[in-house]
């Protein structure tokens, strides 16, 4: 079996990328809003949620846990893009369409994310138990209480920093490859893993970048709606520039 071509994954890559994202998600801004505020809405109702229970430390590391199911929602912002690119004004139908095309492997990636988010949160509910104990935290008792709440980050931040690493190296371009249906779900994993591995610092400069951003937005929220699209079609350009072409593996 012949691996897909590649082209070298550098730091004037991700620069492009970026440029190149945002140009798309300026350019279907409308849509790309609309679509990203679905998950804006849920960041309202989970982080409303955590603070009403006093959880308030929690926060923090729900944001971060939202990095390891986002690939899983990246089908619909590539069908906005692919919809923009052949001269179409993109819909909702365009999201759906995203998602229609893809590989069904697709969803048994989304399942290891989903399996790999309640590890995470298992883990972090452990850890908070632990070190905040089950009385609510307020914002006004996040000072009194800050060394249990920074240990509990710390701890938590290196556990979901083990997880993160490996969804990234598995997802980065194994997730594009099956939204185009170019090879099944071992060769798409391996691709990513192959070209993460060889390109380690830009490839994990570029996942810090990524979680940096989205971990702020969702903790300013009004910023999740602009961000996001940025970032999915960055990543969509990342991949285009980096696995070219439309060639499918000869044994898929």
């Amino acid at each position: 079996m012949t691996p897909l071509n590649t082209r070298p994954l550098s730091f004037d890559t991700l620069r492009t990328a970026l440029r190149i994202g945002w140009q798309v998600a300026n350019a279907t801004l409308g849509v790309s809003i609309a679509y990203a505020a679905i998950f804006a809405l849920g960041g309202v109702l989970i982080m409303g949620g955590l603070l009403l229970q006093g959880w308030t430390p929690f926060v923090i590391a729900g944001a971060g846990a939202f990095m390891l199911i986002g690939p899983a929602v990246l089908a619909g912002f590539f069908g906005i893009a692919q919809a923009h690119e052949v001269g179409e004004s993109p819909g909702p139908g365009a999201v759906i369409a995203g998602f229609s095309r893809a590989s069904g492997a697709l969803w048994a990636l989304a399942l290891v994310c989903g399996l790999l988010f309640m590890i995470f949160i298992t883990d972090a509910a452990i850890l908070y138990a632990y070190m905040v104990g089950a009385a609510p935290v307020g914002l006004a008792e996040l000072l009194p209480t800050a060394d249990n709440i920074l240990r509990f980050v710390r701890w938590a931040a290196v556990s979901g920093l083990i997880v993160a690493i490996l969804l990234f190296t598995i997802s980065a371009f194994s997730v594009p490859l099956l939204c185009d249906c170019r090879c099944g779900l071992v060769d798409a994993v391996m691709t990513s893993a192959r070209i993460v591995l060889c390109h380690p610092l830009p490839a994990f400069f570029w996942a810090f970048l990524l979680s940096t951003a989205v971990i702020t937005s969702i903790l300013c929220l009004p910023l999740l709606p602009l961000a996001l699209p940025w970032l999915a079609y960055a990543s969509r350009a990342l991949y285009q520039a980096v696995l070219p072409g439309r060639e499918r593996l000869a044994a898929f």
